[in-house]
């Protein structure tokens, strides 16, 4: 393995952990931490799901292949991901012991048997009997009795049982109509998980047994379903194919099993062996089997106990936008962006509806990727079709965990009039991309062009940090234009000049910019390239990265999630710099800067430095041309480097450190939630005259207040 390249898998835990110690951080509220907790473990079940469901899958067919960065086999790395995964247990149940301590002391408390009184003792033994017991299904396996199919995620209590004849195995599902958190009569915040009290009250449940040891257990399935596969039959219409992968991947093999008490080596053997697991697939926890209770706990206790929380920071209004004035001429004006969370998603949303009852606007051409449940994006694209507007959506049905949420829209889109299309076959549509078409006043055609970091989603944009600019720039609308007309006749762009557009033309323009820093680094200048990303995998960019590091390129990075580059190692990545912020919001942006000041480039992207991104999808970066949005995009990567809170920085063993505070402690989000309220306060308003309500402004008035 060389020295300065990680695993992508072993990296990605890394980034897990960082999430691990937010649950352990004693400057953030407590239900905060709760939620940390519930984040790392929800991160952890996905990561199992699909990574480790696709190397598990790999070593089943025997795959020769090996991690292009590491060397390392399938088989290797998953040795290594189960042996670090084991390591974080204890530190994960360590956290929420934590917490849970703290959390005793303003009176919420998760009970046990121990810690009851008799009254609420029988309490619970009536209310098992009388809500749970009817409504679960026992089953005691045998010759008779099938090993059952256990459901992805799903918690069961198992029990080792003696009669006179054998030893056998019993499992009750604790997962159904019953609600989760059952809270004690008298008290608002001390309850009790229904899988405990199931567990507890076994005995009663199969009373001609004994009962030798239980434990509640939880199996992880795969969920990597292969697409690709799955579309060789061309006549098919793509949301029927989906509809029935996602059937199947509710079936597919576990590559996991987590018990929550130390059960008898013939039990957990037995389990292993219907399963088909090894034991290393086999993980012990304290804390909860599963924290999802934890989000209906949150808003139970928002209310009562705010001290616990992060305090309000509402979206703000955006500092380059006149309120109350349409949108789409502003942006005709100048080039505006946008910046979420700490800038509200409603003027987007208010400049869609516009154009979608905007008399000059012919046609509205979009992507999506993942749209909220209740999606105001939909309601404006619907109301554009029924306005006669021509209206394009790109609805990538293969959103991994989305694919039955953008069926859904993709069906509605459809009935409303709209011209609903999936993409090429073998490429992923990740852009963030909007493009409206509309008439000038001389009669001629101009367009309107929006492109972002982040999906049209507006639950996200008020969680996740990401950039959205909005221009009229004519050579970006045009190049958009291209794109659509790339993705309704599946063909791929093959030429850009403006705009770097995957999987053509984004990794090989990225390559000429590095090749640009390096040739000024000889040519004995300042030269430097400055990143923001969520993931860098792409073997070739790092490479590229390394040799731009050699050649004496400064090379500053902000890089959340996963990278394989690891920076710092002399002779080879000496002058890279690595950060990875995790905070209140999931940092989500990407920046690509480019050379010092005079010669400076600049974009915002939807695409990560990961090969699946680069050369796997169709992704869209912008150049950011106007002076203004460059200043503020150079002011917010700056603050984001002088981040001395939330911030950690990579060493050159590839592990991470808290960066040192030597000056005025620097929350990147923070700074920005403060930079947000102050600039709304000085934001200019102009009223318009009072007019008679239409239609349009009451669906936008409703639009603004409802978020």
């Amino acid at each position: 393995m060389k020295q300065y390249y990680d695993n992508r898998e072993l990296s990605w835990l890394k980034f897990n952990e960082r999430v691990l110690e937010e649950a352990t951080d004693p400057a953030v509220p407590l239900c905060e931490r709760l939620m940390f907790a519930a984040i790392f473990q929800s991160n952890l079940d996905e990561f199992f799901m699909i990574r480790v469901g696709s190397l598990y899958d790999r070593t089943l067919v025997g795959s020769a292949e090996r991690d292009n960065k590491t060397d390392m086999t399938c088989s290797e790395q998953l040795d290594a991901i189960f042996r670090r995964a084991a390591e974080l247990a204890p530190m994960r149940d360590e956290a929420y012991r934590g917490i849970m301590s703290e959390l005793e002391k303003h009176g919420v408390e998760q009970v046990n048997f121990r810690q009851l009184s008799k009254e609420e003792e029988s309490y619970l033994k009536a209310y098992f009997t009388a809500e749970i017991l009817p409504l679960i299904s026992p089953q005691v396996i045998d010759k008779r009795h099938p090993f059952p199919f256990l459901k992805n995620k799903e918690i069961y209590a198992v029990a080792q049982l003696e009669s006179k004849s054998s030893v056998k195995i019993a499992l009750v599902p604790a997962s159904g109509t019953f609600s989760r958190i059952i809270f004690l009569p008298g008290t608002k915040q001390r309850f009790m998980l229904v899988e405990e009290l199931i567990l507890h009250y076994m005995p009663l449940i199969f009373e001609n047994y004994k009962i030798l040891d239980k434990s509640l257990m939880r199996i992880t399935r795969n969920a990597d379903i292969n697409m690709e596969e799955a579309l060789y039959d061309h006549d098919v219409d793509l949301r029927d194919v989906m509809s029935e992968l996602i059937k199947k991947r509710k079936k597919l093999s576990p590559v996991r099993m987590e018990l929550s008490r130390k059960l008898g080596d013939a039990a957990v053997d037995h389990l292993c062996e219907k399963l088909e697991l090894n034991r290393a697939q086999v993980f012990r926890q304290r804390s909860p089997l599963d924290l999802s209770f934890v989000y209906p706990l949150r808003n139970r206790l928002e209310e009562s106990l705010p001290m616990l929380f992060f305090g309000r920071a509402d979206p703000q209004p955006p500092r380059e936008i006149i309120r109350d004035k349409p949108i789409l001429p502003q942006v005709l004006k100048r080039d505006i962006l946008l910046s979420y969370p700490f800038e509200s998603i409603r003027p987007f949303l208010r400049m869609l509806l516009e154009a979608a009852h905007d008399p000059s606007v012919v046609s509205i051409k979009i992507t999506l990727y993942r749209v909220a449940s209740d999606s105001k994006v939909i309601d404006a694209l619907i109301s554009a079709a029924e306005n006669g507007k021509d209206v394009l959506v790109l609805v990538e049905l293969r959103a991994r965990f989305d694919e039955e949420n953008n069926i859904g829209w993709s069906k509605r889109l459809e009935r409303a009039g709209c011209n609903v299309i999936y993409g090429p076959e073998s490429l992923k549509v990740h852009s963030k991309l909007l493009l409206i078409t509309r008439k000038n006043d001389s009669g001629k055609a101009e367009y309107i062009t929006q492109i972002g970091t982040g999906n049209y989603n507006e639950k996200t944009s008020a969680l996740y940090t990401d950039l959205s600019l909005l221009t009229a720039n004519q050579g970006i609308g045009a190049e958009a234009a291209q794109v659509f007309n790339a993705l309704s006749t599946n063909t791929l762009v093959e030429n850009t000049s403006k705009l770097l557009v995957a999987p053509r033309c984004l990794q090989n323009k990225i390559i000429e910019m590095i090749d640009g820093e390096i040739a000024a680094a000889e040519r004995g200048e300042a030269a430097f390239i400055g990143l923001k990303l969520n993931s860098l995998t792409d073997k070739t960019l790092m490479d590229k990265l390394i040799e731009a590091s050699q050649k004496g390129v400064k090379i500053r990075m902000v890089i959340r999630g996963i990278c394989c580059l690891v920076a710092g190692v002399e002779g080879f990545t000496e002058n890279i710099e690595i950060t990875s912020i995790v905070g209140r919001y999931l940092e989500h942006s990407r920046i690509y800067i480019f050379g010092t000041e005079q010669r400076q480039k600049i974009y915002i992207s939807s695409a990560d430095f990961m090969t699946r991104n680069t050369l796997r999808r169709v992704e869209v970066a912008v150049p950011i041309y106007d002076v203004r949005v460059r200043k503020r995009i150079m002011h917010i990567f700056g603050i984001l480097t002088k981040d001395n809170v939330k911030a950690r920085k990579m060493l050159p063993d590839g592990t991470y450190t808290h960066v040192q505070n030597d000056g005025e402690p620097i929350d990147s989000q923070a700074e920005f939630i403060r930079e947000a309220y102050a600039a709304a306060e000085k934001q200019p308003v102009q009223k318009q005259p009072a007019k008679p309500k239409s239609k349009i402004m009451q669906r936008l008035k409703k639009i603004v207040r409802q978020g």
